[in-house]
């Protein structure tokens, strides 16, 4: 979860490698690190903290040092210090790596090669690649060389070969000045082409500030980069022609643009998100949802006898409100399943089998995985996906993508609501298909191009939230309720107020507390009720005087001009009237600010939460 950089240029390499690891920060910020080529040699600085800290330790930049890497490290192997900081240089300073990944067979490695007479500083996965290659590159017989390749790619590739695991590496040598040689195996590598420049990035945020030409590396892929160019082949030495893509946001959607946090921009982003994400695939005139990245496998899904959805985190929690949408308005047999356990089970897949895999970054390595492990069993794999050109947008078969641009706050927000959106279309869509009627499908895509202005509603009342959060922020303890569409929305509030502010909280199917979480409930402990107006508000109101009567304080999300809930509600705010399959998107924006300014009142650093990074690229 690491975010690796690489310029080579004519420019002074040191600054733009910091400026693009601030913008690669979100990846991970433990330590830090930057690798120059400089008067022959490798000049590293590295230490750990934030990319502040290692800001303080550089010399000035030169003129004449144009090529080097940089690292933000999220730590696996080996703990966040200092020694454990990347760029690793190998045991003869002339190779020096940035790496993305774990290496699952670096104990055998390092064991042989500490045989060898190589010696290890770290308690990295990482020094061994840098080891490898250095040992391969010193020791390596000439004559194993295609014709004109260096023995720098040679040793490069050979290294690669003997690694088991994920990596996303940039790799000097000492012995190479103009070239940077990067690779990739289940981690994101992207290269930036500019004019007499090239980027070398895990993400185009730190790319598009300099060009918005880019290739995608794919899995095995490298490409050497030098001051004439670069080409791209296998790690087996197999050429391979790839396209310049355009990078399809800009420099203004990753600036912060008068927002305090990212979180708080992209929560505030939703409205204008959300429209952007169903535009062009709401046709209101025919009542029709057009879902062009589908189109050839509707048929597939039409037909369909059981959808798996398959996820991690927020998106797992997209996945269940899909999943209630489809079997309500497709009458289609669906189940969510957690990427981390559907990639080891022995899941049930038959011919009529669509497995939907969800993931904002693409790059997830646990549902990359269970992609892996539904197209292998032969069902058909779609994604749904934010990033162009990720992994899993590559892997799966078709996809859709969310078009909410590049959202760089740890805590997902605006990408959680475009999930639920599009898998809003595809329910109603194939809803359409199968059985609903063509007015009541021209109803449910009326109510859901309603949904962006909703949202500019319960935004006003941040403040009001933000007074809710105040009164109740010394609590450690807090549970999270909803019934039938809000369930999920209940784990969703409960997932973000955990991962922000660390405070311990729950997320409950409303009727399930009774059946044991009951026991939890204290004097004074808050417990958040989505109540809003549908079938089960009479049970749910039940569910609020059980915790009331126990003095739990009653902080309910209900809809605009219910004059009853007040009279049991501590704090109380209000969304406006929409049907129950589509609240999801309003419900959860109440329980995002409330998440936000929990944490920004005890303080903490909302975009970077402890112990987290935005893109899991590492099981």
């Amino acid at each position: 979860m690491c975010g690796i950089v690489a310029y080579l240029g004519k420019k002074p390499a040191q600054p733009i490698l910091v400026e693009s690891l601030k913008r690669l920060e979100y990846r991970g910020y433990d330590s830090a690190g930057i690798a120059l080529l400089r008067d022959g040699g490798i000049s590293v600085k590295k230490t750990s903290g934030r990319i502040a800290a290692l800001e303080q330790i550089l010399d000035a930049p030169r003129n004449v040092d144009t090529v080097g890497i940089g690292h933000t490290r999220w730590a696996t192997h080996g703990v966040p210090n200092t020694v454990n900081a990347h760029p690793h240089v190998d045991y003869t300073g002339k190779i020096a790596v940035v790496h993305n990944g774990i290496i699952e067979n670096y104990s055998t490695l390092k064991t042989w090669l500490q045989s060898e007479g190589v010696a290890f500083l770290s308690e990295t996965d990482t020094e061994v690649i840098s080891n490898l290659i250095g040992y391969l590159y010193c020791n390596g017989d000439p004559s194993d060389r295609c014709g004109g390749q260096s023995q720098f790619e040679w040793a490069v590739q050979q290294a690669l070969q003997k690694l088991h695991g994920t990596f996303g590496v940039a790799i000097l040598c000492s012995d190479c000045p103009d070239t940077i040689i990067g690779a990739k195996r289940g981690s994101p590598l992207i290269l930036g082409v500019g004019n007499g420049e090239y980027i070398l990035a895990s993400d185009a945020a730190a790319i598009v500030e300099h060009t918005t030409q880019a290739i995608y590396l794919a899995d095995n892929e490298m490409v050497t980069v030098g001051s004439g160019g670069f080409n791209t082949k296998t790690i087996n030495n197999v050429v391979v022609a790839k396209d310049l893509t355009q990078i399809e946001f800009s420099l203004d959607q990753i600036e912060l643009g008068g927002f305090e946090h990212h979180m708080l921009k992209e929560i505030f982003e939703q409205p204008e998100s959300l429209s952007t994400c169903l535009g062009g695939r709401i046709n209101k005139q025919c009542g029709k949802i057009m879902l062009g990245g589908i189109a050839d496998h509707l048929r597939d899904l039409t037909q369909a006898k059981h959808i798996i959805f398959t996820a991690c985190g927020t998106a797992f929690h997209a996945g269940l409100v899909g999943e209630f949408l489809l079997e309500h308005l497709a009458r289609i047999p669906a189940e969510t399943e957690y990427a981390s356990e559907f990639r080891y089970r022995n899941p049930i897949i038959s011919d009529s089998t669509i497995v939907i895999a969800i993931s904002q970054s693409g790059e997830t390595a646990d549902t990359l995985a269970a992609v892996e492990q539904a197209k292998e069993r032969g069902a058909t794999v779609l994604g749904i996906v934010n990033v162009v050109g990720s992994s899993i947008a590559r892997a799966t078969d078709a996809g859709i993508y969310l078009h909410v641009g590049p959202e760089i706050g740890v805590a997902s927000t605006k990408a959680f609501t475009a999930q639920v959106a599009v898998l809003s279309m595809l329910a109603i869509e194939l809803g359409r298909r199968r059985h609903v009627s063509s007015d009541e499908a021209a109803r449910c895509i009326d109510e859901l191009s309603q949904i962006p202005e909703k949202i500019n509603t319960i935004l006003e009342q941040s403040n009001h939230i933000r007074d809710i959060a105040a009164a109740n922020v010394d609590r450690e303890n807090w549970l999270f309720l909803g019934r039938g569409f809000n369930y999920p929305v209940a784990l969703e509030g409960a997932l973000k107020l955990k991962e922000i502010s660390y405070i311990h909280a729950e997320g409950l199917p409303a009727a399930e507390m009774k059946h044991g979480p009951i026991a939890l409930i204290v004097d004074g402990m808050p417990a958040v009720f989505i109540a809003t107006a549908g079938p089960q508000y009479d049970k749910i109101m039940g569910n609020i005087e059980e915790v009331k009567a126990r003095g739990g304080k009653i902080i309910v999300v209900a809809t605009e001009g219910d004059n009853e809930i007040g009279r049991h509600a501590d704090h109380l705010i209000t969304i406006p009237d929409a049907p129950e399959l589509f609240q999801p998107m309003l419900t959860v924006i109440p329980l995002q600010l409330l998440a936000y300014h929990a944490a920004v009142l005890r303080g903490h650093d909302v975009d970077k939460p402890r112990n987290l990074a935005k893109s899991v690229t590492v099981e």
